[in-house]
């Protein structure tokens, strides 16, 4: 099923939590909270400014972005989770580092 979001909406996807802590210790499920980080999935074409014209999204698809905790509708599509918020929900774009990109 295709699903294009309409106006300033997103499609996002979160990315998995981690499964160790930084010293090594394993998380439980039950113990880990949603992750606050996704990947833009699909983007509306933008929100219709008071003059009529179409002011684009500052995100595409792809993009890896940080959300609020409570933010967005969560919706199940295809058997995938995803949440489609609005891009004001969105706090910022997760830039790559050469580091990140190397590996």
């Amino acid at each position: 099923m295709g699903f294009r979001p309409l106006h300033d909406r997103v499609l996002v996807r979160r990315v998995e939590a981690e499964e160790k802590t930084a010293g090594g210790i394993i998380i439980p499920d039950t113990a880990k909270e949603k992750p606050m980080e996704g990947e833009i999935v699909s983007a509306g074409p933008g929100a219709r400014g008071e003059d009529g014209k179409i002011q684009p999204l500052d995100v595409k698809a792809g993009d890896r972005v940080l959300f609020g905790k409570w933010s967005g509708t969560e919706v199940k599509l295809d058997g995938e989770d995803l949440i489609i918020m609005k891009e004001s929900d969105i706090m910022g774009v997760l830039e790559q580092t050469a580091a990140r990109k190397a590996a």
